[in-house]
């Protein structure tokens, strides 16, 4: 008897190499697969504006990616003594001015250059709840704890998001028409507002997403992490202790299932050697001798040179 319901990865999807160039946009379900994408030494770009959770501010953060536009000073605003983007997670705040424009502009420019030339871009929406500022009624990515009252909330409607999708994936088709772009549903639950909402607001987003893949299904697909966590592993086993989270167990099979599917067989063994290099390099030998300490790091940088030899794409 079969006790799990499990997916299985889909046949003739090999489409992506360990050459390529990769970038992930979304909830910090994001920044750990793309944390595993660094382990592997694949050319990746995450989270270029920080962390972003609804559907609405990513397709705006996405046109400004497509047009490279600039953060001016104006855009910025001073709370709890540091510097803010409304656009931007709060990793970007700095107490001075200048350099967290700096910051900013810094990488719009690098993602905006990665965009024109990646071969696969991923969009991982958490929530469907969207906050609009009542000054101007424009939708924020972060509120940086400013006051809940300079703001309304309201759950974003199915196609209000296919619509904002649509547009902006037409768009990220012209400026690159080889990307491939995957959408996921991020499995991390937004539970402040009570399960209900959750499970409300993970329905929209799956059904927008459905919506934008049957409109552009020449070049947009949908990756099932959202699925895997809740119908294949279904466990509190596989969540942090917050219950929110999944936990490093569960992001690990979303991994292999994600490499699985996407990647063909040279690339794989080719990421299964760079993690193991990935790991050397933040391994420090349990030593003070430094003829040790010196032999473990000629050796290491023996082991770079050869990888490189066999993949002189790798940027290490």
């Amino acid at each position: 008897m079969e006790f799990r319901t499990m997916i299985h990865p889909r046949e003739g999807e090999h489409f992506m190499r360990h050459s390529d160039k990769i970038m992930l946009m979304g909830s910090c379900f994001s920044d750990n697969i793309g944390a595993r994408l660094k382990d592997a030494m694949v050319d990746v770009v995450v989270n270029p504006f920080g962390t972003i959770f609804n559907p609405l501010s990513m397709a705006s953060a996405l046109h400004k990616l497509i047009d490279g536009e600039v953060v001016a000073g104006v855009d910025l605003f001073m709370s709890n003594g540091v510097w803010n983007s409304y656009d931007f997670h709060s990793r970007f705040s700095m107490a001075d001015k200048d350099a967290a424009l700096e910051r900013m502009n810094s990488s719009i420019t690098t993602a905006h250059d990665h965009l024109r030339q990646c071969h696969l871009l991923v969009l991982t929406l958490g929530t469907a709840v969207v906050y609009r500022r009542r000054d101007t009624g424009e939708v924020v990515n972060n509120c940086h704890k400013v006051p809940q009252h300079e703001f309304t909330r309201r759950l974003a409607g199915v196609d209000e998001i296919t619509d904002a999708l649509i547009a902006v994936m037409n768009r990220v088709h012209d400026l690159n028409p080889e990307l491939r772009v995957l959408f996921t549903v991020s499995p991390i639950r937004h539970i402040a507002d009570g399960l209900e909402m959750n499970s409300l607001s993970k329905a929209v987003l799956r059904v927008a997403v459905n919506n934008v893949v049957r409109a552009c299904k020449d070049w947009v697909g949908y990756f099932p992490a959202f699925e895997i966590v809740i119908d294949d592993l279904r466990d509190y086993r596989f969540y942090s202790a917050d219950m929110v989270h999944p936990s490093d167990v569960a992001i690990e099979y979303i991994w292999q299932t994600f490499q699985a599917t996407y990647f063909d067989d040279r690339s794989t063994q080719a990421i299964a050697r760079c993690e193991r290099v990935s790991k050397r390099l933040k391994h420090r030998p349990m030593s003070n001798n430094p003829d040790v300490v010196a032999r473990f790091n000629a050796d290491t940088q023996a082991v770079i040179a050869n990888l490189k030899k066999e993949y002189p794409y790798i940027n290490k």
